[in-house]
């Protein structure tokens, strides 16, 4: 009777490797490849290398073409009319050139009129010489602008990008580990709800052919209805879990079948289905802390994240000190001056150099650069923070590990320990020795023996994977 029962409850120690089946790895795979926020952190980490790409591209000189037109609907003019402008002679005597007057033939003096001499020759200027067609203006240039010293800024920019990059890896992989630990939760979850499926319909099995045996005892009078009724509350019940069951069941596997990326109706065997005992010993616990703080990513993503404000404060520094940068250009002109005034294109070129130095901001740049300093000591702390977070987290998880094994130690013997009483109990029942409680108590003990094993099982699976994702050792 024992090993019937052991025969019905576990699953065969050979996995049925068939259609349709897949393993924990192959659930990983499909989990990663089609999740939407690991999907995500791969577009940031393309964002961070383009932006890296930006960065380094300040090194070099920038190029740019430019053109403007503009049109007027006035033509500009320099005067508003014609114009008289007095002459000069040259005067042997002084050497120097006078203005042509008008003189009093009496006393020789200039003829004065409103208080101004009266000049006795004059140029005319007319206005239609400097008026000017400027009804279609035109330009156009390139430009050339190297940036020569801009006080670190450029350089530290180039930092915050490769930092950036980096920790958008770091976030990456820190977002695949929880897919993992998900899908393996919810992997190891149907697992342990189809054993659990076997069991529950093995108890059922269990209590019909109780049942089946107080009807025959009371036919033959060594038994009463309320016995009868007893034992069937107990079908009921055992009916009732398996409904349970089944239907935890399925919706677990449409948990799997969504964090995989599948339809929630697809079906296919999980692997260790087929399995009674589930593979694994127990590992050495003992672990380095200084080895767990360098794998863990968050650990790496905060150390990055410092780094990162580090650089901002020295960008920030930047605009304290002098920066320095040459330019540039050959441009078109339509009008241009270059030699009188025409109405076509002239060319020219032209270079020069830009400084730029504070010199009194009352204390803001200082600051503001004070406060960045801040920022970055904040991250420190954070770290230190998190270490001890880590520290704690790592301690428990191997706590818990250990105690997965030593539990699942204490089911084993108690699978021992509930088969041989329910042996005796139902070998004394059938010789009238024994009660119905009895028998009754040893099946409902049997059932939950095998159903601690079960969980132990699984907490033995999900603990080490759990002790792998804290210590930063998860394979993927």
């Amino acid at each position: 009777m024992r090993k019937f029962f052991l025969a019905i409850v576990l699953i065969s120690a050979v996995p049925a490797i068939g259609q349709g089946t897949v393993s924990l790895d192959s659930c990983r795979r499909m989990a990663i490849a089609n999740n939407k926020e690991i999907l995500q952190e791969q577009i940031k980490i393309e964002q961070a290398g383009y932006q890296r790409k930006q960065a380094e591209a300040a090194y070099l000189p920038n190029f740019d073409f430019e053109a403007s037109y503009i049109y007027n609907q006035k033509k500009l003019s320099l005067v508003d009319k014609d114009q008289l402008l007095p002459t000069k002679q040259f005067n042997p005597a002084t050497g120097e050139y006078d203005f042509n007057l008008v003189k009093d033939p009496t006393t020789g003096l200039p003829v004065m009129h409103d208080g101004q001499p009266i000049p006795s020759q004059v140029a005319l200027l007319p206005k239609s010489a400097l008026t000017y067609n400027v009804h279609h203006v035109m330009a156009a240039a390139v430009t050339v602008t190297q940036p020569i010293y801009m006080g670190g800024k450029i350089r530290a920019m180039n930092n915050i990008t490769h930092y950036a990059e980096e920790l958008a890896r770091n976030m990456h992989n820190s977002k695949v580990q929880d897919v993992v630990y998900s899908v393996d939760e919810a992997y190891w979850r149907v697992v342990s709800l189809v054993a659990k499926k076997k069991l529950v319909e093995s108890y059922l099995q269990l209590v019909k052919n109780l049942d089946s045996d107080v009807e025959k005892m009371i036919n033959q009078g060594v038994a009463t209805k309320a016995n009868k009724l007893t034992v069937d509350v107990k079908v009921n019940e055992a009916n009732v879990n398996l409904t349970k069951v089944v239907n935890g069941l399925e919706l677990s596997r449409m948990a799997l079948n969504q964090i995989c990326g599948k339809p929630i109706d697809t079906r296919f065997t999980l692997a260790d289905e087929g399995r009674d005992v589930i593979g694994g010993t127990l590992r050495p616990t003992h672990m380095n802390m200084d080895s767990v703080y360098a794998q863990r990513s968050d650990i790496r993503s905060l150390e990055i994240a410092a780094k990162i404000f580090d650089e901002k404060a020295k960008v920030v520094q930047s605009e304290m000190k002098p920066q320095v940068a040459a330019f540039a250009a050959y441009h078109a002109m339509n009008p241009n001056s270059y030699n009188g005034f025409k109405n076509r294109f002239g060319f020219a070129f032209s270079v020069g150099a830009m400084v730029k130095i504070p010199l009194w901001h009352w204390g803001g740049l200082t600051n503001k650069y004070k406060e960045a300093q801040a920022e970055a000591r904040l991250r420190k702390v954070q770290i230190e923070e998190a270490r001890e977070k880590i520290n704690l987290q790592v301690n428990q998880a191997k706590f818990r590990y250990e105690e997965a094994w030593k539990t699942y130690d204490k089911t084993k013997s108690h699978l021992v320990q509930a088969n041989e009483n329910l042996r005796c109990a139902q070998l004394a029942f059938r010789e009238g020795l024994q009660n119905l409680e009895t028998v009754i108590a040893a099946q409902t003990a049997w059932v939950q023996a095998y159903s601690e094993n079960i969980d132990a099982q699984i907490d033995i699976q999900l603990c080490d994977v759990y002790l792998s994702k804290v210590m930063g050792q998860m394979n993927y």
